[in-house]
């Protein structure tokens, strides 16, 4: 920091100086009764630069410490405005550590997920070597792409959670006509482990994102259909409240216990039932409550070991403003 650009922002104490120096000559020429010589008064004005250089040279080397000491933060600041800047200094580097656990935690959310996608699409595609060695089984084959399938959609909704509102079409969707479609591309294995399926026979129609809402259902159905035994059954239906309307996929299956339900739907939450059952990346029920929100629903679980699982989409009864609008607008 050079002494004249210094000086340019210590210049309202130059000013004040100059007023001071202009009033005290007015004083003393133009009172009549003070006795004026120039030596008493170039004898004050004298006095008074010297006071005026000697108080810049002390903030000019009070400046410079400052300076040098700017990353301490016990260091005196010398004005209000220099207390306020360091202040939102410091706002602003608490947000960016923030920031930036927030960017680091999320990168270890992908990581962990890459990891355990690898992990788990593995094992089909192992199956897939094994049938190749062996007599193909059609069903086998088919069910084994299917969980293929299954995991690379997980990997592509994922990636697409953070840019969700870029690629949403909300829309009145016939829920009932997408639990037939995700039934019939499960129909093989409804049929290999002998599982009675119950579907709803009116439609209903919610405001929705049709392929994002397939996907979620699709999840439901699938993490009833894995814990479900041979012969079980798996009811799906629709209801209608005052307030939503719901659809409810209920299986007997080995059910979930009361100490893990409350986390199923974390991020990565398998429990004991699915690393006992068959390894599990843990994000599709993660996911559908995830897309749900985002879609305005959400999603409820309730269960008992031994006896039963049941999932519920609740939807909003009332319809969507801005959906009949964008319609009217549109025809």
């Amino acid at each position: 920091m050079t002494f004249f650009r210094f000086l340019w922002y210590e210049k309202s104490y130059i000013y004040v100086y100059l007023t001071s120096f202009i009033l005290m000559a007015a004083v003393f020429f133009l009172d009549v009764n003070t006795n004026f010589t120039w030596g008493t008064f170039l004898y004050v004005s004298c006095l008074c630069t010297i006071l005026l250089a000697g108080f810049l040279i002390f903030r000019y080397q009070q400046n410079v410490r400052a300076i040098r000491n700017i990353d301490n933060e016990t260091h005196d600041r010398l004005s209000l405005e220099a207390e306020q800047m360091q202040q939102l200094i410091d706002d602003m580097r608490r947000e960016h550590i923030r920031e930036m656990n927030a960017i680091q935690e999320k990168q270890k959310e992908h990581y962990d997920f890459i990891v355990s996608w690898f992990h788990e699409i593995k094992t089909p595609i192992a199956v897939l070597r094994l049938i190749q060695q062996t007599d193909i089984n059609a069903n086998s084959l088919r069910e084994e792409v299917k969980k293929i399938e299954n995991y690379v959609d997980q990997a592509l909704y994922y990636a697409k959670l953070d840019s969700f509102n870029q690629d949403y079409d909300i829309e009145n969707c016939d829920i009932v006509r997408i639990v037939k479609d995700t039934v019939k591309d499960h129909s093989k294995t409804f049929i290999s482990k002998k599982i009675r399926i119950d579907l709803p026979s009116e439609a209903m129609s919610v405001q929705s994102d049709s392929k994002w809402l397939k996907f979620i259902v699709n999840q439901l159905l699938t993490n009833s259909l894995k814990y479900t035994e041979n012969g079980g059954e798996i009811l799906i239906c629709t209801e209608e409240t005052i307030q939503e309307k719901q659809l409810v996929i209920r299986d007997n299956g080995i059910g979930i216990t009361s100490e893990e339900l409350p986390r199923i739907f974390n991020r990565g939450f398998t429990g004991e039932t699915g690393r006992k059952y068959s390894k599990s990346t843990g994000m599709g029920l993660y996911l559908a409550q995830q897309l749900s929100n985002k879609l305005g629903h959400y999603i409820t679980c309730t269960s008992e070991v031994n006896s039963y699982t049941e999932f519920i989409i609740h939807f909003p009864k009332d319809d969507d403003p801005f959906l009949f609008m964008n319609k009217k607008s549109n025809d």
